[in-house]
């Protein structure tokens, strides 16, 4: 369940990817959060250059592998406009993040995309804990979903 201290965050995800849908890009959005409330780092999708592995959870996996101690990623917390996807799910166990909290969920997205005649991406959609079963998972956050979803359409024409 997301707590109604997560919304905070979880709005910032969703500026984050009005702000990648502003410059042409999908629109996803990530922030890392320390224990103690800090955001310590964040990020937008950044597809649109070609390399489709820039997705902001991956983004946020490799930075905080590369600035914060073992204990420090395992204590922070994830928080996305979509559930992360297999590669993202996967950046994230590799490099020990702790929780993860969305908005939307895969299955929203499969939803939204199949309904606009987006083609399916080349990946099989998994849920998280499919490809990371000891990360912690907690979403979707209803609140937000019906915003998440506008920005999509909007990207999708859908």
């Amino acid at each position: 369940m997301v707590e109604a201290a997560e919304l905070p965050y979880l709005r910032r995800c969703v500026g984050l990817a009005a702000e990648a849908l502003r410059v042409g890009d999908e629109p996803f959005g990530s922030v890392l959060v320390g224990a103690d409330g800090t955001v310590l780092a964040e990020d937008h999708g950044r597809v649109a250059s070609g390399d489709r592995t820039r997705h902001p959870e991956f983004e946020l996996a490799r930075w905080s592998a590369a600035r914060l101690s073992s204990a420090d990623r395992a204590a922070a917390t994830v928080h996305t406009s979509g559930a992360h996807c297999p590669m993202c799910a996967a950046a994230h166990a590799w490099v020990g993040l702790g929780r993860i909290v969305y908005i939307a969920s895969s299955e929203h997205l499969t939803t939204w995309l199949g309904a606009w005649g987006v083609p399916a991406p080349p990946v099989r959609t998994l849920p998280v804990h499919e490809v990371a079963p000891g990360v912690t998972v907690e979403g979707p956050a209803p609140e937000l979903v019906e915003e998440v979803d506008a920005l999509h359409r909007r990207f999708h024409g859908g």
